[in-house]
């Protein structure tokens, strides 16, 4: 019963959306955000199955099992070194003697197209946790998230040598070979650009294509162990009655979608590439929220048995 007063309550923050361009990103913002029945997409996927014992004997009990997306962290992607779009966690990412200025490669010419371009990067926990948990409490049961509020994930500017010199990645498979870990396709002719090397570096034209270029690769980072930068993993241990999101793929909402912050808030999350407008922001600073898939289901036993799925 309480669920369409949630989804009142999000379609209200809707009206969010109408900032413009190059608006400064706040907490407050971030925190409204997470209202997003979209993003949400609260399901119920299957069953649960625990073992109960008390001193009259053993049974089995059940719980619906229920998958949701999360907003883990908040990744800013940005031109000027120390210039994150979100004001309050700037001084996490200020120039220091190995990570300074930023921007795009010019020879000054005005007849020139020069498309190489530079940004740093920030993933943060999304500090939304407990206003998204009374969102969530009207759906029924809900999963914890991976993200720890104002926990930096990786900051480009202490992360010098992946991030401004591409090593080791530039010798990689994955930045060597056409077509291989690439955001968009080339038979559809909708290609933003390459995941690999995961720098700070790329070629594009379009300043929102690439800001989210980058945004991908830094989300690509922290989702996995064991990878060439200076981050801290975001994922959680998988448990009983409990399955965390994993890596990061590109293309695929299964894993993780976006939710565009600024230049332009959105109540609703996709994938890159996707279609519609692309807000350009005048500094050439970019944030996104990324939500990211859980399920799980409430224990009511001792022993965990196993699950079904509907789907």
């Amino acid at each position: 019963m309480k669920i369409p007063q949630r989804l009142r309550l999000g379609s209200a923050i809707v009206l969010l959306g109408t900032a413009t361009p190059g608006a400064a990103l706040t907490t407050s913002t971030i925190l409204q955000s997470a209202l997003s029945p979209d993003c949400l997409e609260y399901r119920v996927v299957g069953i649960c199955y625990w073992l109960h014992c008390s001193s009259s004997g053993c049974r089995v009990r059940t719980s619906v099992k229920v998958r949701h997306y999360v907003p883990d962290a908040v990744v800013s992607s940005y031109s000027n070194t120390g210039d994150t779009p979100w004001g309050e966690v700037r001084a996490m990412s200020l120039p220091n003697p190995t990570a300074q200025a930023g921007g795009d490669g010019t020879t000054n010419q005005e007849h020139e197209n020069n498309l190489a371009k530079f940004k740093n990067a920030d993933v943060i926990g999304h500090p939304g946790a407990k206003l998204f948990s009374q969102f969530t409490a009207g759906f029924g049961y809900r999963c914890d998230g991976a993200g720890t509020a104002f926990m930096p994930y990786l900051l480009s500017t202490l992360d010098t040598l992946a991030w401004r010199y591409n090593l080791p990645e530039a010798a990689y498979p994955e930045a060597l070979t056409p077509g291989l870990r690439e955001i968009g396709s080339r038979s559809t002719l909708n290609l933003w650009g390459n995941v690999y090397p995961r720098g700070g570096f790329l070629h594009q034209a379009d300043d929102h294509k690439a800001g989210a270029i980058v945004a991908q690769r830094a989300g690509d980072i922290v989702t996995r162990r064991g990878q060439p930068h200076v981050y801290q993993p975001l994922l959680s241990d998988a448990r009983d009655g409990y399955w965390p999101a994993g890596a990061l793929v590109e293309s695929d909402a299964a894993t993780g979608k976006w939710q565009p912050l600024t230049p332009r808030l959105s109540m609703s999350c996709a994938v890159f590439p996707h279609d519609g407008p692309l807000a350009q922001a005048r500094q050439g600073d970019y944030a996104w929220a990324l939500w990211r898939p859980y399920s799980c289901c409430k224990r009511r036993g001792q022993r965990f048995l196993g699950s079904v799925d509907f789907d």
